[in-house]
């Protein structure tokens, strides 16, 4: 008698994504790996924001985040503040970053020399050189996030290793970080001198983009089999013109005033020290406007994901 069968199977047996199969960390684990990103991020923005504050040395310190609903988060920074909506992290999360008036400006004035100490009497529109300040700030902020997303592990190549300020809004709202009833987490940041003064700033991260923010969250997995893309330097896609622009200014104007508007009216602009070129609605750089031979130029300053670019002139 032959005992022996073949045996075939019924339908294919399931392979599951990455994502279903492996095991999140710990509820311990992400309070270490938070507790981790917290103190790292703190060391490197102390150093970071040192020269932007006539060299100050400083101190640091963010504090465990606290649990709020986005609409909560909102009302807790209030209807008027200098706000970032920021781009950071291994895998390019949003997070929103928000300086009361009154910080912003004393950290203006510590950065011109003064003594930073935050006083009364806010104007109502912050003047352009502290939006300017805040946007240097949140840019280095946003960095340091990125970097602290990686902790002690490099790069993987191609990956995204800066971050950045995608817009500024005097209301956080308008930015809309995140959903109003998402979950978020809010940390409180305090910068301090050693001459007695402490500006604050708050960060709010939506839980669910926080635990890509940690070490090792945001990294993409490698791909078993390797892609082969075109080369954009290799022909038939190098010579392919791209129509550039630069964006010199932005500024509203109510739907009365633009339909009376006339021969001979005169807009005021006011324009940045940093400029954004841009192909499409992509920002490719930005720059500083000057003249080169007689001509509008843009002296080329920094690139988005990318460290800082050596100066070079285009001319718009």
């Amino acid at each position: 008698m032959r005992m022996g069968h073949a045996f075939a199977p019924v339908r294919a047996a399931a392979v599951h994504c990455p994502e279903l199969t492996s095991r999140g960390p710990r509820p311990e684990e992400s309070a270490a790996l938070m507790a981790a990103w917290r103190r790292d991020l703190s060391r490197l923005l102390a150093d970071d924001l040192s020269g932007l504050l006539s060299g100050d040395r400083l101190d640091v310190s963010i504090s465990e985040p606290e649990r709020l609903s986005g609409a909560d988060a909102l009302r807790r920074i209030g209807q008027i503040a200098a706000n970032s909506l920021l781009r950071c992290g291994a895998s390019g999360e949003t997070a929103l970053l928000s300086f009361d008036f009154a910080t912003a400006i004393a950290l203006t004035d510590r950065s011109f020399g003064g003594d930073g100490r935050i006083g009364g009497g806010l104007p109502e529109l912050l003047p352009r050189s502290a939006a300017l300040l805040v946007e240097e700030t949140a840019t280095m902020i946003a960095d340091a996030i990125t970097r602290a997303s990686f902790g002690d592990m490099p790069p993987p190549s191609g990956m995204a290793t800066r971050g950045e300020v995608i817009v500024r809004s005097e209301s956080a709202a308008r930015l809309k970080p995140f959903a109003l009833e998402a979950e978020t987490l809010i940390f409180t940041l305090d910068i301090a001198n050693r001459q007695g003064c402490t500006w604050r700033a708050s960060l709010v991260v939506a839980t669910e983009r926080m635990a890509r923010l940690l070490p090792g969250g945001g990294r993409r997995p490698r791909s078993r089999t390797p892609r082969t893309s075109a080369s954009g330097m290799a022909a038939p896609f190098a010579t392919m013109p791209l129509p550039l622009h630069v964006v010199l200014a932005e500024f509203d104007l109510s739907l009365t005033r633009l339909q009376s508007l006339a021969p001979g009216d005169t807009i005021p602009l006011a324009m940045g020290r940093q400029v954004p070129l841009m192909v499409g609605e992509a920002v490719l750089a930005h720059g500083s406007v000057g003249t080169a031979e007689d001509r509008m130029a843009i002296r080329l300053t920094r690139f988005p994901n990318s460290a800082p670019a050596s100066a070079e002139g285009v001319a718009p």
